[in-house]
């Protein structure tokens, strides 16, 4: 994490986290670091679609179309999290943490979206069912790992 904060102070990088199924643990671990008020905006914690389409402008018909839990809505998130604050990057998180899930959205299904004021990438990581809090932690790093690659390229 002190890296994370370290570059993008360094490269005057701004980072913002939209987050579902995470609830604020990628935030938290940002703004657990000594100096990370340099360089992190704030955090979203848009755990119903409700919040996902109020804070961050998630369209109501691409919930309808692909769900929460979808590249789709994940890129969403991540754009609106860069349009609705100062930020230079976000990450963004929706995913199924469990118990539970589906044939079709199994529990440890987790996308992924990380945006700059001109690009969106998304990405899907099936951690599997390792139960919620492991699925949770899991995201929460890998997150962060996105975060940290993608100040290479801001």
């Amino acid at each position: 994490m002190k890296q994370l904060v370290e570059i993008a102070r360094a490269k005057e990088v701004v980072i913002t986290t939209a987050e579902s199924c995470t609830g604020g643990l990628v935030a938290a671990a940002i703004t657990d670091t000594p100096g990370s008020s340099a360089m992190f905006d704030r955090g979203f914690v848009t755990y119903s679609n409700a919040a996902k389409a109020e804070m961050l402008g998630v369209e109501q018909a691409t919930l309808d179309a692909y769900g929460a839990v979808s590249e789709e809505v994940a890129a969403q998130m991540a754009r609106g999290a860069i349009q609705h604050s100062r930020a230079t990057l976000s990450v963004s998180i929706t995913g199924i943490a469990g118990p539970g899930g589906s044939e079709f959205k199994p529990e440890g299904r987790v996308c992924f979206g990380v945006a700059t004021a001109n690009n969106v990438t998304t990405q899907t990581v099936e951690f599997g069912a390792l139960g919620r809090e492991q699925v949770r932690l899991k995201a929460r790093e890998y997150a962060l790992d996105l975060l940290l690659s993608a100040t290479d390229s801001v």
